[in-house]
């Protein structure tokens, strides 16, 4: 069972391509499912990673405050400004142009944790970084959103507070409070939530291409163009901002991917709650899932040499 988890957690990128290549050509196969199950979904992921969190990863945020600080301020100024101007510079409706931007205000994804150490870069720094942003996010996503498209759209700043809070910061207290008092069976599933994380993934992103599939074999090719750039651009600048700085490779490393990689399938799941009457808004976070765990796997061979 370990080398199944172990064999779909190493291959999560392939997954989540297949998943929403099947969800794209066969809508059906998955749009049975409603987008409410995103949100319960992305709680199983932070529940995961509250599960494996730990008291000494805490401790990095205030041994090294100097480097998480610099990372978090570069994941909450780099991504929304790139995705605000790739928006403004391909001229896309402003419901696109919302999902871009969500996804550049929302704090790192889980897998950049796992990239980092497939790319030999800094962990520590990366988990660090990743638990972080993810404090800061129900307070400055909504802030972010509401000044870059606020003049768009009507931005529910404190509904979206709310919703961060139950969706994300909730499950992970729940996982520091089951690693705390039920250590032995924390331990004992521990290996299998990489695997388990990768196919709740998969079927977000498969659920969100499957109620937009129509849409996006439409219009897909310019919000693939905003999404890869907007990725590949975050990757180079969060690097050489870490070369600029003069900072070693390893946390050069941590510092590229956890800018460069989102928590895309929560900018999906605000726009499903939050910007209903904008259904494209969902697009730009499920495409970003699918590439951004391709380009991952792709920095970590790069960096790793």
């Amino acid at each position: 069972m370990k080398r199944i988890c172990n064999f779909i957690a190493r291959w999560m990128g392939a997954l989540v391509l297949v998943v929403a290549a099947v969800a794209l050509l066969v809508p059906q196969s998955l749009n049975w499912m409603s987008t409410y199950t995103i949100n319960p979904m992305l709680g199983v992921i932070m529940f995961g990673m509250g599960l494996t969190l730990s008291p000494a990863d805490f401790r990095i945020v205030l041994s090294r405050p100097k480097d998480i600080l610099l990372g978090c301020l570069a994941q909450f100024t780099v991504m929304p400004l790139l995705a605000f101007l790739i928006s403004w510079a391909l001229q896309l409706p402003n419901e696109l142009a919302l999902g871009v931007i969500l996804v550049g205000c929302c704090p790192g994804g889980t897998a950049s944790n796992v990239i980092t150490y497939l790319a030999k870069g800094d962990l520590a720094l990366s988990v660090g970084m990743t638990a972080c942003s993810t404090l800061l996010a129900p307070v400055l996503t909504p802030l972010l959103v509401w000044l870059m498209a606020g003049t768009m759209v009507n931005v529910d700043t404190i509904g979206m507070l709310t919703s961060i809070i139950y969706v994300v910061i909730a499950p992970i207290v729940a996982g520091l409070l089951c690693q705390r008092f039920m250590p032995r069976a924390t331990r004992s599933v521990t290996p299998y939530l990489p695997a388990l994380s990768s196919v709740v993934i998969a079927l977000v992103v498969g659920i969100i291409v499957s109620h937009n599939a129509s849409r996006l074999l439409l219009g897909g090719a310019i919000v693939v163009a905003a999404v890869v750039l907007h990725n590949l651009l975050g990757l180079s600048v969060g690097y050489a901002i870490g070369r600029l700085l003069r900072l070693p490779h390893p946390k050069r490393v941590a510092l590229s991917i956890e800018v460069g990689m989102q928590n895309s399938g929560l900018a999906s799941s605000l726009a499903v709650l939050h910007f209903a009457a904008y259904p494209l808004a969902t697009i730009p976070g499920a495409i970003f899932s699918v590439w951004h765990n391709i380009s991952g796997a792709l920095a970590a061979k790069l960096y790793g040499r």
